[in-house]
């Protein structure tokens, strides 16, 4: 089984930065993307940062020039640097993944249990 563990999140003033971290455990052959996602209260989840292990990374518009994602493909992490946080970052931040545990068997979905931001004065 695979499991992913978020860590990272908390509460940040408008303007402020933090450093989420996705680490991926478990039964891995091999990981074809790694990417973020964040919901916010009454909202749908939407894609916050994409990043296949070839391929282009991409964006939401909201958040384009203030976030960066990044991978550390040798401790199958992801990481997403927020920069200059505005309260509508505020969102509960998931990390998924496609990754290949059985290469009989395919590519599987996974989802962390998210962790929490909160951008407030």
């Amino acid at each position: 089984q695979v499991q992913l563990v978020e860590s990272g999140g908390g509460l940040v003033q408008p303007g402020g930065s933090l450093r989420l971290a996705c680490a991926a455990s478990g039964s891995i052959f091999s990981i074809y993307a790694m990417d973020w996602y964040r919901q916010a209260p009454g909202k749908q989840r939407e894609e916050v940062a994409t990043m296949p292990i070839r391929g282009i990374t991409n964006y939401a518009d909201s958040v384009k020039g203030r976030f960066t994602v990044s991978r550390d493909n040798a401790k199958n992490m992801v990481y997403l640097e927020m920069n200059r946080l505005k309260s509508e970052d505020t969102a509960v931040y998931y990390c998924y993944a496609r990754i290949l545990s059985d290469p009989l068997k395919g590519f599987s979905d996974y989802w962390g249990q998210g962790t929490q931001v909160i951008v407030s004065s």
